[in-house]
């Protein structure tokens, strides 16, 4: 729906605001506390805001400045498409999680339904370089999860976050892309149509960067904390021990919400993260119950009694070849072993092993370590 020459009126003087370099979301809180309404910002004059900013912010504010002028012309004609919608922080549809943080944006930019921004959130996040195993939980969690009503917020990135999109997608709740550029790219260029199936399937892809704006590593920060905000909780997948998604935990905790994490296998550099949060106070996490539990007293009675109904998926009957690999994972129990040692337990010949490995293996339920031995993946 075109905008009105109202909204529009409405929408230029934030836009101002978020458009002149050096106001961050910060202290363009700060002007609206001291001030009210951008447009009585703009009305204070140089002295008043030279005194609230320093004179260099308040001369780029009030000055006259034709790329910012051209930018936000953009970002109203851009609002004009359907299903492209300005947020701002006066705006009813607004988040109102956001505002719980301590720097929300003054300004979204929303592909999508708005509502979807709104609703019980999971936040899951996690290595870009995930394993198999990894890529396997972030999509069963998420799809379970959100068939039990909770929306899945993730980055948009490769690895964890593309998988819990995925899995996501055709569930009731939806998912959320809070991404660490313009609304009008996407990073990376490959998940163009994962893109375009999250606002098909009734969600939203958001961010707070300008039109245009490019990848920068000083993006993704600024984007983690908003995946944190949207979200009652934040579940980290797999995480190396300085990776990015130790950001959002953090961030999350910041804010007031649950952290939790899945532990893997204490020999996977990508559990080493998941482990010191569980250490640092993290909730631990194997199931979408558990998740579930942990969120009850936010959700109210009845999204568990709907989540035990969506993971409660009966198994089919067994074929000779799973009941085969049913007893080769138990054998393995959850150690490293090589070979010699699993024809030992089994009694299978070491051809017929090698091949259920195999089958194992691209099934996301047994990694291959680099010595040579198997490690069972999961439950």
């Amino acid at each position: 729906m075109p905008l009105s020459a109202e909204a529009r009126e409405a929408c230029a003087p934030w836009l101002r605001l978020v458009l002149t370099p050096g106001l961050g979301p910060t202290a363009i809180r700060r002007l609206l506390e001291t001030f009210g309404l951008p447009e009585d910002v703009l009305a204070a004059g140089h002295a008043k805001l030279s005194a609230a900013l320093d004179a260099p912010r308040a001369q780029a504010l009030l000055g006259t400045d034709p790329e910012r002028e051209a930018a936000a012309q953009a970002a109203l004609d851009w609002a004009e498409a359907a299903g492209h919608h300005l947020l701002t922080l006066d705006d009813p549809r607004y988040p109102a999680r956001l505002l719980e943080i301590g720097d929300p944006p003054p300004l979204l930019f929303v592909h999508g339904d708005p509502a979807a921004l709104s609703r019980p959130a999971l936040a899951i996040v996690g290595s870009r370089n995930a394993t198999r195993a990894g890529l396997g939980h972030a999509h069963d969690f998420a799809q379970a999860l959100g068939d039990a009503g909770l929306t899945i917020v993730s980055g948009l990135a490769h690895g964890i976050d593309a998988a819990a999109h995925r899995g996501a997608l055709g569930t009731a709740a939806g998912t959320v892309a809070v991404v660490g550029t313009g609304i009008d790219r996407v990073y990376p260029a490959a998940h163009r149509p994962l893109a375009d199936a999250i606002v098909a399937g009734g969600g939203a892809i958001a961010t707070e960067l300008p039109l245009g704006f490019p990848v920068q590593p000083s993006n993704f920060p600024r984007r983690n904390r908003l995946i944190a905000g949207l979200a009652l909780a934040t579940l980290v997948v797999e995480a190396a021990r300085h990776s990015g998604s130790l950001i959002t935990a953090r961030q999350a905790a910041e804010a007031g919400r649950e952290v939790m994490a899945i532990p893997g296998s204490i020999h996977s550099p990508l559990s080493r993260g998941c482990h010191r949060l569980i250490r640092d106070g993290a909730k631990l996490i194997e199931s979408a119950e558990d998740v579930l539990a942990e969120l009850r007293g936010a959700l109210g009675a009845g999204l568990p009694e709907a989540a035990a109904r969506a993971t409660a998926r009966p198994a089919p009957p067994g074929t000779p070849a799973d009941d085969e690999q049913a007893a080769l994972l138990q054998a393995m129990a959850f150690d490293p072993i090589d070979v010699d040692e699993l024809v030992s337990r089994t009694g299978q010949p070491a051809g017929r092993l090698g091949a259920l490995l195999l089958r194992l293996e691209l099934d996301g339920k047994v990694e291959r370590l680099v010595d040579g031995r198997f490690a069972r993946l999961g439950g």
